[in-house]
């Protein structure tokens, strides 16, 4: 007769989310060695590099927008306010982020570094693409180092205008 519990290593392969309730049920009821140990570090892992990831994103986007209102000054209007938004959106993710998880602060520097050179090819692509008489910014107009702070990316006040 084959046993209908079924392991916890098979468990995760095979139905995630019942992993996830049964590994709950072990840690709630002090279960330690009935835990899929191997499998819940590498989600702990991921979860912590996840959350890192969303950092980085949300950063990349909030340069790239910053570096635009910087060098693209005669943008017209409605082009220079979108960006303002996303500047206002991306800047309260990161914010969110490190307020939900202080932890995260210390990372801030090394993401802003790995989160820039992305920024700075995003915005000068979306630069290329400007239209309606909108004069297109060179690759030089734009720094290579992030010209901002941490604390003017931080700034709800600061656009980089």
């Amino acid at each position: 007769m084959t046993s209908l519990i079924k392991q916890p290593e098979k468990l995760y392969d095979q139905d995630f989310q019942e992993w996830i309730q049964k590994t709950i049920e072990h840690l709630q009821k002090s279960e330690f060695e009935q835990l899929d140990r191997e499998h819940l570090i590498e989600e702990l892992q991921d979860l912590g590099r996840s959350e890192k990831r969303s950092l980085e994103s949300n950063l990349m986007i909030l340069l790239a927008h910053l570096l635009k209102l910087k060098v693209q000054k005669n943008a017209p209007e409605m082009m220079q306010q979108s960006w303002l938004d996303s500047v206002d959106e991306h800047r309260k993710r990161v914010q969110k982020s490190l307020r939900e998880t202080p932890s995260l602060k210390a990372f801030l520097p090394s993401a802003i570094e790995s989160a820039y050179p992305d920024a700075y090819q995003l915005a000068i692509k979306e630069g290329k693409r400007a239209k309606f008489g909108v004069s297109i910014p060179k690759e030089i107009d734009y720094p290579l180092t992030c010209p901002f702070s941490i604390a003017e990316i931080l700034d709800e006040d600061f656009y980089g205008l």
